[in-house]
């Protein structure tokens, strides 16, 4: 018979830190970082679309986007502001387009000529609509060129609008000013600095207002264009706005 012996003998102090040991190495284990485990399943956290952040929500849509075609999801958000600055663009062009449309109907025109010999009553003396075809070819060409000048205002300003300026904002022309035409440094949209009077929920407020008056003016021009076009089509107006 065999009897295996140990290379030393056990002495109570060998005992007592065997026991101590354990004890020692408790909290440390207790207070561990927790491994995660391979493979668990995590919870995803909704995300706000980019959509949901900018401006323009009202009542009228439940205080949400109305976007029953869902183009916001199927396009870029540097698309999305592109949508927001035409937006805007469009609708300041019919809100002009709409009091234009309502003075030219009502016969009121400015005093004096529009050109050498052409008078601004010549030109609305048949109706808004046809307002355009008695323009002289000089005074379509600065109209043009406006328009022009806005559209490379609104397209050159940096950072660009699809790059995180703000869509429709124009502060001052793109240039130091002419002499004796325009100053340089002065607001091309505010050139009295009304804005710079409001607060932050103030101006928030008139941005918004102006979205929706200019959706309306959008849906308006639309409407008196159509009324001209096709007669009856919009029981509201009378032959003045055909």
């Amino acid at each position: 018979q065999i009897t295996l012996q140990p290379s030393h003998p056990t002495s109570s102090s060998d005992l007592i830190m065997a026991m101590m040991v354990p004890s020692l190495m408790a909290p440390a284990l207790i207070n561990a970082p927790v491994m995660p485990v391979a493979g668990a399943a995590r919870v995803a956290v909704p995300k706000m679309a980019f959509v949901d952040s900018i401006e323009g929500v009202g009542e009228e849509t439940g205080n949400k986007i109305w976007d029953p075609l869902g183009i916001s999801d199927a396009v870029s958000d540097e698309a999305v502001m592109w949508f927001r600055h035409s937006e805007l663009k469009h609708g300041r062009v019919a809100m002009l387009a709409t009091v234009g449309y309502m003075i030219g109907a009502a016969g009121i025109t400015f005093p004096g000529e529009i050109a050498k010999g052409v008078t601004f009553a010549s030109v609305g003396a048949s109706g808004p609509y046809a307002a355009w075809d008695a323009t002289p070819t000089a005074g379509k060409l600065q109209i043009l060129t406006i328009i022009l000048a806005l559209e490379w205002a609104a397209e050159t300003k940096k950072p660009h609008y699809m790059r995180g300026g703000v869509p429709g904002k124009i502060d001052q022309l793109p240039f130091e000013g002419i002499p004796g035409l325009w100053a340089p440094k002065i607001k091309f949209w505010d050139p009295l600095n009304f804005m710079g009077a409001l607060t932050e929920e103030q101006k928030a407020r008139k941005r918004k207002s102006e979205l929706k008056n200019g959706r309306l003016a959008m849906i308006g021009i639309i409407s008196f264009l159509t009324g001209h076009n096709i007669p009856g089509s919009v029981p509201a107006l009378d032959s003045h706005f055909q």
